[in-house]
């Protein structure tokens, strides 16, 4: 973020950034009592694109246009992320759902393919488990609802797995905790959050040379004030409420398509057939986590001819 001292945080607003996406548009809306930004472009079918940790709308730029090529294109920030407020409550993922159901509903949609990645992931799962007559097809780029699982990840890393790099056999997500502690994060990382942005790009791309400098900034300048650091990681501190959740959804029968990096794949490959039953998963195992930007002609290669069948 501090590379180019003749960057500001007006390079990273949404009113700058949205020039880098020709034909898309910045649009803001209220739905389920909160305000909601997203960037609509294209036309056809609608396909609502939900981003992860910790990113925003932005991480959607190396797809997003030849997406709109082919369909009406609509990626929207999660409450507590990027422009959308954050309110002090309702990060549980079925409530976070509810607030893209009423955005598709403002909209008029009456169905929709949806598409999230990491938190993004999980919440498009929600939306699908609670609104399955809305859900057209559903895809999950490295992330997947909550699940009982999750209790069992390691406080401590196995012995040689905690290296450079994310190891795929043993990933150690210590984050994952970091993220529940309430307070604290946001004293520590105000002001800093590029040091564990930077961190953690390393840790999860197998090259993480294809996250721009810009890109660093935008997500770094969206992370870095006590109150987006707070909302965030309430995504994180919902967790108990999502596996509680999770217990009382049906099986998924829309077509479902999960894509998994090294880090991911073959976890999605195992768990996802026990909550979806038209589902395939698909491995980019030569990417890390961030496959919009380690493999973004992989990604539109696996995505368009689902979304086309």
């Amino acid at each position: 973020m501090n590379e180019n001292t003749d960057v500001t945080l007006h390079d990273y607003s949404d009113e700058e950034l949205i020039k880098k996406f020709p034909g898309f548009e910045n649009k803001y809306i209220r739905v389920n009592g909160v305000g909601i930004h997203y960037v609509e472009g294209g036309s056809g079918e609608p396909l609502i694109c939900l981003p992860g940790w910790p990113q925003t709308w932005y991480s959607l730029r190396p797809v997003a246009m030849q997406l709109a090529e082919k369909y009406r294109v609509i990626i929207a920030d999660l409450r507590g992320m990027g422009t959308s407020e954050k309110p002090e409550s309702g990060y549980d993922k079925k409530t976070m759902a509810a607030d893209i159901y009423e955005l598709a509903i403002q909209l008029g949609l009456e169905k929709i393919n949806i598409m999230g990645h990491d938190i993004g992931g999980m919440v498009a799962m929600s939306f699908a488990f609670n609104y399955p007559e809305m859900t057209g097809k559903l895809i999950v780029l490295d992330g997947s609802h909550p699940g009982a699982e999750m209790l069992q990840m390691p406080l401590i890393p196995a012995p040689g797995t905690f290296n450079e790099k994310m190891d795929a056999e043993m990933p150690y997500a210590w984050w994952m905790g970091f993220n529940q502690v309430k307070g604290l994060p946001e004293q520590l990382l105000e002001g800093r959050f590029h040091l564990l942005q930077e961190w953690l790009f390393k840790y999860v791309m197998i090259d993480e040379s294809k996250m721009t400098g810009l890109e660093r900034g935008v997500y770094a300048a969206a992370y870095n004030d006590r109150e987006s650091i707070r909302a965030s990681n309430a995504w994180y501190q919902a967790f108990n409420q999502d596996i509680e959740d999770a217990k009382h959804y049906p099986k998924l029968t829309m077509p479902m398509l999960g894509i998994g990096s090294y880090i991911s794949y073959h976890y999605m490959n195992m768990g996802l057939p026990y909550v979806a039953s038209d589902v395939q998963v698909v491995g980019i195992t030569d990417s890390g986590h961030y496959l919009f930007e380690e493999q973004p002609q992989q990604v539109l290669d696996i995505i368009l001819p689902f979304l086309a069948s």
